[in-house]
């Protein structure tokens, strides 16, 4: 789910730009240092699951675990989000620097979103985190799918069909994902509480 360089607005663009500039720049403020590490991981895990695409028409799909990432590291998602994009548009020509912006702020939101959603949803026990889990990271890659239709509708009626194409390929990704985002909590939760900042105490016997 990346956007080429060309195909947005320049006002769109720009607009795009100074917005994600903004929030990479909270995401930075935010990140402590205790965290990089796991912000490291989290951005490389984005990096690889967005190289492998599967062609759909004029549009692909991939993995795209901004919920995953959201409920890792909260504020510091966007920034992980915006680093790993950046490696991809230099690195593989994925997307594009020119519309680095706007594919940042098309998943980085979500996946803020998605780590305040679980922090409101989650509840004592495995399976409520589990079900919180599976909830926001669904909600964040249909939040960034609806964005990806928005973006490319801004393009003009060229790409119209291309945004209504891309958002019902999506579906069924949005689905896995939330299965993915749920089994990697009910993982975490078995064997590293402390990585969705549990304490062992609190834990279901």
């Amino acid at each position: 789910m990346h956007i080429s360089d060309g195909v947005l607005p320049i006002s769109v663009t720009l607009g795009s730009y100074a917005i994600s500039m903004v929030a990479a720049a909270w995401s930075v403020r935010k990140t402590r240092a205790e965290n990089l590490p796991k912000t490291a991981v989290m951005t490389s895990a984005f990096f690889v699951a967005s190289l492998v695409h599967v062609p759909l028409g004029p549009t692909s799909v991939h993995l795209l675990l901004p919920g995953l990432i959201g409920i890792m590291l909260g504020p510091s998602a966007f920034l992980s989000i915006f680093l790993g994009l950046f490696l991809q548009s230099i690195l593989f020509q994925f997307g594009g620097l020119t519309s680095l912006g706007a594919n940042a702020i098309m998943m980085g939101f979500p996946a803020l979103l998605a780590g305040w959603t679980f922090n409101i949803l989650k509840r004592k026990g495995r399976t409520a985190h589990i079900l919180a889990g599976a909830f926001s990271g669904g909600l964040a890659t249909a939040l960034a799918t609806l964005a990806l239709a928005l973006l490319l509708v801004s393009a003009g009626e060229d790409f119209t069909a291309v945004g209504k194409l891309a958002f019902a390929a999506h579906l069924p990704v949005i689905c896995i994902e939330a299965i993915i985002s749920g089994c990697t909590i009910s993982f975490l939760y078995k064997v590293r509480p402390a990585f969705l900042n549990i304490s062992p105490t609190v834990l279901e016997k």
